[in-house]
This record gives C-alpha cells, structure tokens and sequence, in this order.
C-alpha cells in the first residue's frame, strides 16, 4: 500500500467518532503518526489504542476546542510526543438545532465557539509549532455545505460553517510564506449518528436531492482529508472541496 503520510504526524480534533475517527484511521494507515483530540477523553484513549494495535503510532488526548489551554496542550503533547506538527484537521463540532425565533444565544454562541473559534485556535495553535520546527504543514478546516448555501433551523451551525471559510482563506494567505497551506471541506449529508435520526422520508428526500444518488459515507470525507494532508495538494491553498455528491453544486 502506497503510504502518502509516512513519518509525519496529524493531530485530529474530535478525532475519536464520526468523521473524526475515520480520518484518524485512514491517515494512520498512509504512515501518520496519530494524536487523537477529543472532548471526551476515554473515547479518545480507546481510538488511540485501537490504531495502535493496528500498528499504528497513536496517543488520545482530551481536548476542549474552545479553551485556548487545553489547545495549547493538545499541541505540546503531539510535540513532545512526535517532535513536530504536519498536519493540523480541525474538525471537532456538534449541532443545537433550533429555528431562528426559539435559538437562544446561549445554543447559537456554544456552536459559533466550537466550530468556529475551535478551528481559529487550531489553526493559530498549529502555525505556531509549525513554524517553529521549520517544516511545510498542511491545515484541514472542517466546514460543510450548510456554510454555502444555509440550512433552516440552523442559523447557529451554517454561519460557524461559513466563518470557517473565510478563516480558511485569510490564514492561507497570512502562512503560505512558511510553506503551510490551509484548506477547508464541505461535506454534504453523510450517513452517520445524525442521518440515523432523521424520519426515512426526510432522509429519502435528501437522497433524491443529490445527483450521484447516495449518502456520503465517512470514508469520502477522510479521503478528501487525506489529499489536502498529503503532497498530492502541494500546490492548493486557500480552497475549499466540496464532498456532496453534487448536492448544491
């Protein structure tokens, strides 16, 4: 198998579920070394072990995305643990749904913080460990297609969403000097613990909404990941890819 990463180190934020934890396997299995953050600790632990069994070098470490300490931290363990930072997937997010007239401030800001401001300090966290050993980097910001084009009943999780591109674009320019490019995905509907909730006509109705016909599956998001972590993008910065199958296009 044909190891893309081999020898660099990704650090994961909400790398231990969901997408997250896909992407902390997929990288794993093109060479990363691993470094697992997550809000909870004992599920961040257990993806760890679990690439680690699997061959992997990998540690967990509980991280709160919106506290500038805990970031810090999450970095020097990486640091301590592997030397350097390559890669940086700032993917850590939840929802609190709610229509425009019912959203408090409190479920609109606890979203704007996590996403938003989670990916800010994630990307400054890792500019600064990348600039310091010297080496090229890549920074993967986790946005989606709801920052295109806005979702109802998520004024909250679309604007954080949106906010992540322009974070994206202008970190781009401010680090492409140091040889550290930044980039974003949106990913459209994936199958996954929110898909399994929804009523099957809604999710049918979806489906039908997306020209290549199917659900996404974490899998194409940890893909997209891969190639922006990788020198398959060397010459990308500032860009934003798509991942939903068409939907919106």
């Amino acid at each position: 198998m044909m190891t893309l990463l081999h020898g660099r180190t990704a650090v994961i934020t909400g790398g231990a579920k969901g997408i997250g934890r896909q992407v902390s396997r997929l990288l794993s299995e093109h060479g990363a070394n691993i470094v697992v953050g997550d809000i909870d600790e004992a599920a961040a632990a257990q993806t760890a072990a679990e690439l680690s069994q699997q061959g992997a070098s990998a540690i967990g470490v509980r991280c709160d995305v919106t506290d500038e300490v805990s970031m810090s931290a999450l970095i020097r363990s990486a640091v301590d643990e592997f030397s350097v930072v390559d890669v940086m997937v700032n993917n850590a997010g939840f929802t609190r749904d709610g229509v425009l007239r019912k959203m408090t401030l409190d479920d609109f800001t606890a979203v704007l913080h996590v996403h938003l401001v989670g990916a800010w300090l994630g990307t400054k966290m890792a500019v600064a460990a990348m600039r310091k050993s010297g080496t090229p980097g890549s920074i993967i910001n986790m946005s989606s297609i709801s920052g295109k084009v806005g979702n109802a009943g998520q004024t909250n999780y679309s604007a954080a969403k949106a906010g992540i591109v322009g974070l994206t674009k202008a970190a781009a320019k401010e680090v492409a000097r140091y040889d550290i490019r930044v980039n974003a995905i949106q990913p459209g509907v994936v199958e996954g613990a929110m898909t399994a909730l929804m009523p099957p006509e809604i999710l049918a109705r979806r489906v039908e909404e997306i020209p290549l016909g199917r659900l996404g599956q974490p899998i194409d998001v940890a893909n997209g990941v891969l190639f922006l972590a990788s020198d398959l993008s060397s010459y990308l910065t500032g860009g934003v890819l798509e991942i939903a199958g068409g939907r919106h296009m």
